[in-house]
């Protein structure tokens, strides 16, 4: 067995240790990190090593017996005075006769080197999911969610535990609650923080586009499908967290796989065959009642009991009004920001804000203040620049006592709730206290 110059020059540019020999033992080549390991032992230049038997340089060495085995011996350890090094060694074969063999030495210089270039590697790897997890929006933590009142802040409690298990979780609350919120304050208090957080609105696709999106597609799954295929956002989650918002619009001939998916953890994407491992923590949201859609049939039973495993109850804003001055306190502290000029909430804005019933939640109230700071050059927010049709509904003719006595128990009923939580169970307790029906506290919570 011989080698040619250009296969000489190859080695030789190396820096692990080559070493070939023929089946007689007897060495064919030595590159010269090899020769220079060997000259070190030997303390001074030993010259040409080929045509000397390998054992007669080195009396450990193990090459010779992988010829005599005829297969590879993979990530030995060796010592040799104060050095360590790993040989891989393996037999060569030719038209599948055994020729020779040839073992590679890494030195541990050289393996620490490739440690810490991994060790970068992968700072930098975490360090562009934490990117890509800004651009998509999961910055929110725990500490970004105000809780005052007793209601929300056992809501934040619960989710904080949640957040460390790895559990499927269900938001459900009205429009503008903050599910998306909620669901990056888990996923940056989960295990998976270090991972991607994706998020999409069910309610934006067909059955057909949404299998597309989450589970990807092979080149030429279907016209128009882009070269290369296209990567499902499971697959672009793995490792991290992917919130499915709206949920319950997804269309019902799509649930079945989306269920497969989540028992098996595996996809397989629009026109391919290979299946796909995915580990990702799904977190859904919807702002409808999953159980009467489960009841009508537009919900699929086995994938609401999936999704339900950990559910949450964001209480509407209407429900919790002692949050309503600590969140305009922080929300006109972001206005202040992006303002650059400092803003407060009068008294007599407050008392607006306190009266509103605030359909459109958090999200409104957020809209409110937006508008307000605006129209608050002086940084003081007052009633007038609270948008019109906010102050309409504080304004009229003086109410009559009937209408005092009804908005003063929708109001003890809203303290109610607030101490014992907007649960079911905490809505009973809530009754309990004010010695009504539950029917009656709905009714009372209503009137405005």
């Amino acid at each position: 067995m011989e080698l040619n110059e250009d296969a000489k020059l190859v080695f030789d540019a190396m820096r692990e240790g080559i070493t070939i020999i023929d089946t007689q033992g007897h060495i064919v080549f030595g590159n010269r990190a090899y020769r220079e390991f060997l000259s070190k032992e030997a303390g001074g230049d030993i010259g040409p090593i080929e045509g000397y038997a390998l054992r007669d340089l080195r009396p450990g060495a193990r090459l010779p017996d992988v010829l005599a085995s005829g297969k590879p011996v993979l990530h030995i350890t060796r010592k040799e005075i104060e050095d360590f090094y790993f040989v891989n060694m393996y037999p060569i074969y030719a038209q599948g006769e055994l020729v020779g063999g040839v073992s590679v030495v890494t030195f541990l210089e050289d393996a620490y080197q490739a440690r810490d270039e991994l060790e970068a590697m992968e700072a930098r790897s975490r360090q562009v999911l934490r990117s890509i997890n800004r651009a998509n929006g999961a910055w929110y933590t725990f500490g970004d969610i105000v809780a005052v009142t007793p209601a929300s802040a056992q809501v934040k409690e619960l989710a904080q535990r949640i957040a460390a298990t790895d559990a499927t979780v269900l938001l459900e609350s009205e429009s503008g609650t903050g599910k998306e919120l909620y669901a990056q304050a888990i996923h940056n208090a989960s295990p998976r923080q270090e991972g991607v957080f994706v998020a999409i609105n069910c309610s934006n696709f067909n059955a057909n586009t949404l299998e597309s999106e989450l589970f990807g597609y092979a080149e030429g799954a279907f016209t128009g499908a882009k070269k290369g295929g296209k990567v499902g956002l499971f697959e672009a989650a793995n490792g991290g967290t992917l919130f499915l918002d709206e949920v319950s619009e997804m269309d019902i001939r799509f649930q079945a796989k989306l269920l497969r998916v989540l028992q098996e953890h595996r996809v397989r994407p629009v026109g391919a065959v290979k299946e796909l491992d995915v580990d990702v923590r799904v977190i859904a949201a919807c702002n409808a009642d999953l159980n009467a859609y489960v009841a009508e049939g537009k919900f699929r039973r086995d994938l609401y009991y999936r999704l339900n495993t950990f559910p949450i109850h964001i209480p509407p804003l209407r429900e919790r009004p002692g949050d309503i001055p600590a969140l305009a306190e922080a929300l006109l502290a972001q206005f202040s920001r992006k303002l650059r000029r400092p803003l407060r909430m009068t008294s007599e804005a407050l008392e607006v804000l306190l009266g509103h019933s605030w359909p459109g939640n958090v999200r409104e109230l957020r809209n409110v203040l937006e508008f307000a700071a605006y129209l608050s050059p002086d940084g003081a927010v007052l009633p007038e620049s609270l948008p019109g049709d906010l102050l309409c509904t504080q304004k009229g003719p003086p109410l009559t006592l009937a209408q005092r006595v009804k908005e003063f128990e929708r109001r003890e009923a809203l303290k109610a709730v607030e101490r014992h939580g907007s649960t079911t169970q905490g809505k009973r307790a809530a009754a309990a206290e004010l010695g009504i029906s539950l029917a009656s506290l709905y009714n009372k919570l209503g009137s405005s």
